[in-house]
């Protein structure tokens, strides 16, 4: 196949889907009326700099793409299900992003690790100065906490039905790009067929990230709380880096039995945020990929 098929990503949103390629992304909705609308737009200059091809540097894009464009694509969808007057735009828009930004970061980086020096000083007044578990154990102790509040959440906004509508079209891109990949004709009904997993899913990239936040948070010296709670920021990057390449790999040697027990629990957790679609979702989920494919063509070859 001519393109490089790790280059094709995607997020549900509200009552849509959205496709990304290499230099365009398309969003895709159901509107009220039961029309779908397309949004088309090419794709910021940090898709195209030279970031994206270099290894651990590269896992940025992902994570641009998890905390800022997928948010952004969750807003829009969310305009056009609400009246004129309702719409976030302009600075409204841009406040919500980053305040969904700085949520997302407090609540799964900064509070476990808060909760983790918060434990460590109640273990020192009880022992009379010495810490009742070690550096190891206290990182541990975080991203054991860091995982449980990751599947937690999931599983609680899964009783929402507005988020399971979600996961029904999350499911919907699932199946649409493992119809590409196996070369299928994209309608409806075939694209049904498919499996709902799929390995380089956003939500095992998260998983990912928590599990090697053990390793890497485990290799840092005694901190400070505040330092502690700035390596956490500072080191978010090389997390997304070192994820990333991971998925990469791991999408790349499908074909071994390892590989295969290794993603087991990227696979497991995606039945969390993933539904069985109906139709008129993978209809949807078909559109945006459609519209992405148009529009996906290199600013070279767009100008000549």
């Amino acid at each position: 196949m001519e393109d490089k098929l790790v280059s094709y990503g995607g997020q549900a949103v509200i009552e849509g889907v959205m496709m990304r390629g290499r230099h365009a992304v398309a969003i895709a909705m159901r509107a009220p009326d039961g029309e779908i609308v397309t949004h088309v737009e090419k794709l910021g200059g940090i898709y195209q700099s030279p970031i994206k091809k270099l290894p651990f540097l590269r896992g940025l894009i992902l994570l641009w793409d998890a905390m800022v464009l997928g948010t952004r694509a969750l807003t829009l969808s969310a305009n056009v299900q609400t009246d004129e007057d309702e719409k976030l735009e302009g600075p409204a828009l841009y406040l919500t992003v980053g305040f969904s930004l700085l949520l997302g970061i407090g609540l799964f980086f900064l509070l476990p690790t808060g909760v983790v020096i918060l434990l460590e000083n109640l273990s020192r007044r009880a022992a009379a100065g010495t810490a009742a578990f070690s550096p190891f154990v206290a990182n541990l102790i975080e991203g054991l906490i860091r995982l449980a509040l990751l599947v937690l959440y999931v599983w609680a906004i899964g009783f929402a039905e507005d988020i399971r509508r979600v996961f029904g079209y999350h499911g919907a891109e699932h199946k649409t790009i493992n119809a590409y990949e196996a070369g299928a004709e994209l309608t409806p009904e075939n694209v049904a067929r498919y499996s709902l997993e799929h390995p380089r899913c956003g939500t095992a990239f998260l998983l990912t990230l928590v599990v090697f936040s053990v390793l890497l948070y485990s290799l840092l010296p005694p901190l400070t709380p505040f330092w502690r709670l700035t390596s956490r920021l500072l080191l978010l990057p090389v997390l997304a880096g070192i994820a990333y390449e991971y998925i990469r790999w791991t999408a790349d040697h499908l074909d071994s039995p390892w590989v295969q027990a290794l993603i087991r629990p990227n696979l497991a957790l995606q039945h969390l945020t993933t539904r069985e679609p109906d139709l008129d979702m993978l209809a949807v989920g078909i559109a945006a990929f459609k519209a992405m494919r148009a529009a996906d063509v290199p600013p070279a070859e767009e100008t000549a």
